[in-house]
């Protein structure tokens, strides 16, 4: 290693990162022991522990990330870089802030200055590139102009710090640039710097040998081990450090940087379309920074929340760590083994006995009851997140668990735990021949890949269900509850005896491994996705695993002209309001046409009253003079629907048939012979009379609980729970009995009678 005056190492050149530590003045090695060692990471993932121990930590926010393509201020960008550092800044963290893209933005300001100011016969002549170190001049006033004012609008205090590398020769500066900092963010002031391209005496980039750092990115790593940041985060216009160009499908998001295993493999492209970094100067600050004990995250500065993301410890952008080669690759093993490790555990879990399986549930909801606080604590964390997003009241409803929800959790694990035992059940026997008797018995189906939306009460519910009918279990949730999801899954599998293994429920943690689970055909026996409809096509197109789910809820009610019309009131009401973004609540209200004189009317006030927002079929648009529906096959998930007006039972029929997703539909109507027509006519999962559809639900329909609902046809179909979790398999008992093309066999076929 070259160490130049005092002591200092050089930090980076762009073609060979330093391959050891920073010395201190003394020569000396000195590393910043955030994780020297091993740390217990048997419940985390290790690649993103390090981020509990964080106080100070350095951003870099790139060129591409402050600035548009055509040079002029990414402003939305910026304001939610302040906003997140504003945020951070209030928890206590120390923030840092690196910045890059004065020259680009001098560049712009100057190119409109020079045009502005041009005659006709200028305009004509060729113009050459502006001065770099004038557009870094003029840029960098407007662009800390820019960060005053957003700061100042988030009650904020910034600082301005331009430095070149020069500086750094000197000890005498650096332990001022370290009391300095410290005042400063003992202050709450957060400091930003920038390197001051426009006195800068290097005639250009890399090209001076004994530079001490080149650009902003190595400038970023040098600051975090000058000032001993915790963590320093680079921001770019990319997801992380891909495998290949990130435009490319091919390309995989590269999780954890591990040098000997990526250097080679990994080709860069050009650098920055404005600034002199790009990927590969982050890169090699990043190796530089993490071989002398700072981790590095890699991430996208485009989304609006990403610095809060990785501080939360989720899986995103690209990690660099001293200690990554020590580590296992876990998204590499953890489609295929957490899946075969699943698989293995159920066949030790189907092998005990019934009260022993049985006893397993009801640890689990003692489990529950026992850790409630700390279930509270971590999904109050999730809460809080979720409030400071803006997500709206019906998802933080849904993500909300109170001591009352817990306990009813609690409760439906037990009604599960004593229910009649679902596992080799004698469905059908049959005695083939003398002393050849065949029986149909049910079993698990092997392992399930459950995606579940943001609603952690869900995660037992389908933990309790995988339990009780023997089957291993992966589960995702969505990233709202990750806490949650996360303490309810610790909970859940510390109550599973060491004899199963609690490698029977796994959790994956990131989006990114659902495309190689969806592979894994050979393993997983069935997926069930419960979110959005985009979300349940696109896992049906993409795997040759058996998919059990809906991708719509368009549930209709049918009012006929028999109807009591205040039976109706109540029905549609709840139907609709009980739980709009529900996928078992009315989307599509039908009227018989007899009603068009006053139960209609009735029917719209009472919506009205609700504050429904009501659109028409193309009838019930003209008669009712209203907005007409983009589509009778809509799912509003939301105080609104479809009023259609119909001829009779079999137009309501033939609409719900050609419009409806086969999902729940009901018929408010007296006459019982229209009803019956009704119920066996309708071609979906569940058709009901005189009740709201509000009713499918597997916890309703006594099955303790559903993993979700199916509208196929094939296998379970409706809510689906431990029944829907099972299959059949054949047992042939015999005496030595041989086919020999039949002619030795006398088949009775006689069944015989299963005692209870």
């Amino acid at each position: 290693m070259e160490v130049l005056q005092n002591g200092f190492a050089k930090f980076a050149t762009i073609t060979k990162p330093i391959e050891v530590p920073l010395t201190n003045g003394n020569g000396t090695i000195n590393h910043l022991n955030l994780i020297t060692e091993t740390e217990d990471l048997s419940n985390m993932d290790p690649s993103r522990a390090f981020v509990n121990k964080v106080k100070r930590l350095i951003v870099k926010v790139g060129t591409a990330v402050v600035t548009r393509s055509d040079g002029r201020l990414a402003l939305g960008r910026l304001g939610a870089l302040c906003e997140q550092l504003k945020d951070l800044n209030l928890q206590g963290y120390e923030v840092i802030l690196v910045t890059s893209g004065a020259v680009g933005l001098g560049r712009q300001r100057l190119r409109y200055r020079k045009l502005a100011n041009s005659s006709f016969s200028d305009l004509q002549k060729p113009q050459g590139d502006l001065d770099g170190k004038a557009c870094a001049a003029v840029g960098q006033s407007s662009l800390m102009a820019l960060y005053d004012t957003m700061f100042s609008q988030l009650d904020v205090t910034s600082s301005q710090l331009l430095v070149n590398d020069g500086f750094f020769r000197d000890s005498g500066f650096r332990k001022q640039l370290s009391d300095t900092i410290t005042s400063l963010l003992e202050s709450k002031v957060i400091p930003i710097f920038n390197e001051n391209d426009a006195v800068s005496t290097r005639k250009a980039p890399y090209e001076d040998s004994s530079g001490i750092f080149w650009d902003n990115d190595s400038l970023a790593g040098l600051l975090a081990l000058e000032l001993k940041a915790d963590l320093l985060v680079l921001l770019s216009d990319v997801e992380g450090l891909y495998s290949g160009p990130p435009s490319d499908p091919n390309s995989k998001l590269i999780h954890t940087y591990i040098k000997e295993k990526h250097q080679r493999e990994v080709t860069f492209g050009d650098k920055s379309r404005l600034g002199r970094g790009g990927m590969t100067a982050k890169v090699n600050a990043a190796v530089c920074a993490a071989h002398a004990g700072i981790p590095v995250i890699i991430t996208s500065g485009y989304a609006t929340d990403n610095i809060i993301r990785v501080l939360q410890g989720e899986k995103i952008g690209t990690v660099f760590h001293r200690d990554a080669h020590l580590w296992k690759n876990i998204k590499e093993e953890s489609a295929h083994e957490m899946a075969v490790a699943a698989r293995n555990s159920s066949r030790r879990l189907q092998a005990l006995k019934s009260e022993e399986r049985r006893k397993i549930l009801l640890a689990v909801a003692d489990a529950l009851e026992k850790n409630q606080n700390m279930i509270m604590l971590e999904n109050q964390a999730d809460v809080a997140v979720a409030v400071a997003a803006g997500y709206d009241k019906s998802l933080i409803s849904r993500l909300t668990l109170k001591p009352e929800k817990i306990s009813s959790l609690a409760k439906s694990v037990r009604v599960l735990a004593d229910m009649e035992e679902p596992i080799g059940q004698i469905l059908k026997r049959t005695e083939l021949a003398d002393e050849l008797v065949l029986e149909k018995i049910s079993c698990p189906l092997g392992v399930l890949l459950i995606i579940f939306e943001s609603r952690p009460d869900a995660l037992v519910q389908i933990a309790a269900l995988a339990i009780r009918s023997g089957n291993g279990l992966l589960l995702k949730g969505g990233k709202e509850a990750r806490r949650s999801n996360a303490v309810l899954h610790k909970v859940i599998t510390s109550a599973i005896p060491d004899t199963v293994s609690g490698k029977l429920i796994g959790l994956v943690t990131s989006r990114d491994e659902i495309p190689d689970l969806l592979k894994l055909d050979d393993v997983i026996d069935l997926v069930v996705p419960r979110g959005s409809n985009k979300l349940v096509s696109q896992i049906k197109e993409s795997t040759r695993i058996p998919v059990l789910g809906h991708a719509d809820g368009i549930c209709h009610v049918y009012v006929d002209k028999s109807a009591n019309i205040e039976m109706a009131k109540q029905i549609v009401r709840d139907a609709k309001t009980d739980y709009p973004a529900a996928c078992n609540a009315m989307e599509t209200l039908l009227v018989h046409k007899d009603l068009c004189n006053g139960g209609l009317n009735e029917l719209i006030l009472e919506l009205q009253r609700e504050g429904v927002q009501i659109y028409g079929g193309p009838k019930a648009s003209a008669v009712l003079n209203i907005s007409e529906a983009s589509s009778l096959h809509h799912e509003y998930s939301s105080l609104a629907c479809t009023i259609e007006i119909v001829e009779d039972v079999f137009v309501a029929i033939d609409h719900i048939n050609k419009h409806g997703s086969a999902h729940t539909e009901c018929i408010v109507t007296e006459d019982s012979e229209v009803a019956e027509t009704f119920l066996s006519q309708v071609d979906s999962a569940a058709v009901f009379h005189n009740a709201s559809t509000r009713f499918c639900d597997g916890a309703r329909f006594g099955l303790g609980a559903e993993v979700g609902i199916s509208t196929s046809r094939i296998h379970a179909r409706g809510p689906v729970g431990v029944e829907g979790l099972l299959t059949k398999k054949w047992i042939l008992r015999g005496n030595g009995q041989v086919v020999d093309g039949d002619r030795g066999v006398s088949y009775t076929y006689k069944e015989q009678l299963i005692e209870a």
